[in-house]
């Protein structure tokens, strides 16, 4: 397994992680996933298995408590004081490689090296308790996740207990 930089090369299989992966809600343009990319590409990148990109993690500095709505265009957020998880996806067949474990302890560190106080989250298609294990835990918050699944949680996960 690589973990490795987002290329323009491959977004077609990125697409096909996310068709492959959300079954609950309608897969976002590619746009919508570029710009998340171009947000923040040192926080986005894929994982190779076999020489083929079968997952990926996007991520990007937002406000903590206000997640962006899915299918939505995003502009740099100046006041960041959150690393959004947007999106780790692993195809089916390479389910069970630890990319998802991998990705979160990256995102750990690069939220550690831009100060970002806190990682947080929407969890959907009953996704929080993988999440509660690793240590983010249900945050109730004003803003509508009407967007996402029925299911959908919001979730943090602080960073002083790795300071």
């Amino acid at each position: 397994m690589l973990i490795r930089a987002i290329k323009t090369g491959d977004w077609p299989a990125i697409a096909t992680v996310q068709q492959q992966s959300y079954h609950d809600i309608e897969p976002e343009p590619l746009a919508v996933l570029q710009n998340k990319w171009q947000l923040s590409p040192d926080s986005c990148f894929v994982m190779e298995l076999h020489d083929q990109v079968q997952g990926y993690c996007l991520a990007h500095p937002w406000l903590e408590g206000n997640p962006p709505a899915l299918y939505s265009m995003l502009e740099p957020c100046l006041a960041a004081n959150t690393l959004y998880l947007h999106d780790i996806a692993v195809s089916p067949e390479a389910r069970g490689h630890g990319f998802a474990t991998q990705a979160f302890r990256r995102l750990v560190q690069f939220a550690l090296q831009q100060q970002l106080p806190t990682l947080s989250l929407v969890a959907v298609q009953g996704a929080a308790d993988y999440w509660q294990m690793l240590g983010f835990r249900p945050c109730t918050i004003e803003k509508s996740l009407a967007s996402y699944t029925d299911d959908a949680c919001y979730m943090l996960y602080s960073l002083s207990r790795n300071a």
